[in-house]
């Protein structure tokens, strides 16, 4: 099934075509009493289909070109959050050789000496992220933080 934000951007963009057809088949279905009548829906359901399909392809790359950019923007804004909360950051290291980082806003998890960390953001997961340059220094100053 498609996502729902990919179908209600369709019926945004495409609510005139699909209105018309609704009436164009109202009017067959009361008007037309003949096996004509069932060839006419199925001509316009296909068209429908035919049509919806074209644009939701187009439609579902464009919302996962947008998400993208959104997840960038987001990831971006969590960095300098990161930045700005640093010197607030407290790690917890675990028995199991992972270690925690928390502050008012974010909670980072990982492996010590690992290259991937998981950061949740206002309890809202924000997946697995690699330890770049400011997720480094984030480790590091949460580490003397916890001294």
């Amino acid at each position: 099934m498609m996502d729902v934000q990919v179908w209600i951007e369709f019926l945004k963009e495409n609510w005139l075509v699909i209105v018309v057809a609704l009436v164009v088949l109202f009017l067959i279905l009361n008007f037309v009493k003949t096996v004509v009548k069932w060839a006419l829906v199925l001509v316009i359901a296909a068209f429908i289909i035919i049509y919806s399909g074209l644009s939701l392809k187009d439609l579902s790359s464009a919302v996962s070109v947008v998400t993208e950019q959104a997840t960038s923007i987001g990831k971006d804004q969590v960095l300098n959050v990161m930045k700005n909360e640093a010197k607030d950051a407290k790690l917890t290291k675990n028995s199991d050789g992972t270690f925690t980082i928390t502050t008012s806003n974010l909670e980072v998890t990982g492996t010590i000496g690992g290259d991937k960390v998981k950061v949740v953001s206002h309890g809202i997961s924000l997946g697995e992220w690699k330890v770049n340059d400011t997720v480094e220094a984030f480790i590091q100053e949460a580490t003397r933080n916890s001294k």
